[in-house]
């Protein structure tokens, strides 16, 4: 029980790292106006407020990349591999992942907005994730995180 407690304290302050490394007093600036043709896979996330900058892609920063090309190495290894069954030790995988994209954000402005308005999401489905009781929950999560580095390679260069 205090493990699961510890977790839970760990995600959050991952979370208020994000803030704390990424934020920026003239951080007030939102993301562009959506585009007026969007393909279906769009759709979701403009819905969800993400949109293009001005029809092209959101920049990130060279130190964050890396961290999102083995997040999706990694689950597409696991989407490849032979042990598809330890979804469990995938969600710690990415959720370490994702604790040093957080560490390593030095974004401000338009374009950090607009990574947030996907890594929030992505962040929920690796949660979500490690507390999936079930393999057949397991496989729908991981479809939906698949989806949102799908989304991300979308938006963001």
């Amino acid at each position: 029980m205090i493990k699961r407690y510890f977790k839970i304290l760990l995600l959050l302050c991952g979370i208020i790292s994000l803030f704390t490394y990424c934020s920026s007093p003239d951080n007030t600036n939102q993301p562009a106006a959506p585009e007026t043709t969007e393909t279906p896979h769009e759709h979701d996330a403009l819905q969800e407020g993400l949109q293009l900058n001005n029809g092209q892609k959101w920049k990130v920063n060279e130190e964050m990349k890396p961290y999102i090309e083995k997040g999706n190495a990694l689950l597409d290894e696991y989407l490849n591999g032979s042990n598809q069954t330890d979804y469990n030790k995938l969600a710690l995988d990415l959720e370490e992942i994702n604790n040093n994209l957080i560490e390593s954000c030095t974004m401000t402005g338009p374009s950090h907005d607009a990574l947030h308005l996907w890594l929030h999401p992505h962040l929920e489905l690796v949660e979500t994730l490690k507390n999936a009781s079930k393999p057949e929950e397991a496989n729908k999560i991981i479809g939906k995180i698949a989806a949102s580095y799908h989304t991300y390679k979308e938006f963001f260069e």
